[in-house]
């Protein structure tokens, strides 16, 4: 298997579902809201953004198995990643879920990325920073909406 098909869904998968808990935690929102949110971002969000991702290699003209295999794969990948920050949070208390989350999601990235730098033949060091960096730029954005929409009172 190639990682590309891993690593772009990973990755994706990963902040998405951490950005989502965090936002959503910062703004209040109940233990159903935030399973319902992270539900539709493993269905929803992960089938475009692996159809955008399979419609892409058929613009370069990448072999037709090939393209499907890595678009399953992709969608695959996210989904199940998805599904493993649902489980947190349905099996434990929601206050504990979120920083277990947190815990779990930098793990999982760090994780692809280590696996990155070494097939790169990177320093993995720097690699982790970038990609931890743009994963934590993401979360405080997220958690400023969702400390924005719970100032307003929506």
């Amino acid at each position: 298997m190639d990682i590309r098909n891993f690593s772009f869904g990973s990755a994706a998968a990963v902040v998405t579902s951490l950005g989502l808990i965090i936002g959503f935690d910062e703004a209040s929102a109940s233990r159903a809201t935030i399973l319902g949110g992270l539900l539709i971002v493993a269905l929803a969000d992960n089938l475009t953004d692996s159809l955008s991702m399979h419609m892409y290699q058929e613009s370069e003209h990448l072999d037709t198995r090939k393209a499907f295999r890595a678009t399953m794969t992709n969608f695959a990948t996210r989904l199940c990643l998805s599904l493993s920050f649902v489980s947190l949070i349905v099996v434990l208390p929601l206050h504990v879920a979120v920083v277990a989350s947190l815990a779990w999601g930098f793990l999982l990235l760090m994780g692809l990325t280590y696996v990155l730098a070494k097939t790169r033949n990177r320093p993995v060091v720097s690699e982790l920073l970038k990609h931890l960096a743009a994963a934590v730029i993401v979360l405080v954005a997220s958690r400023a909406i969702g400390h924005f929409i719970a100032s307003q009172g929506w």
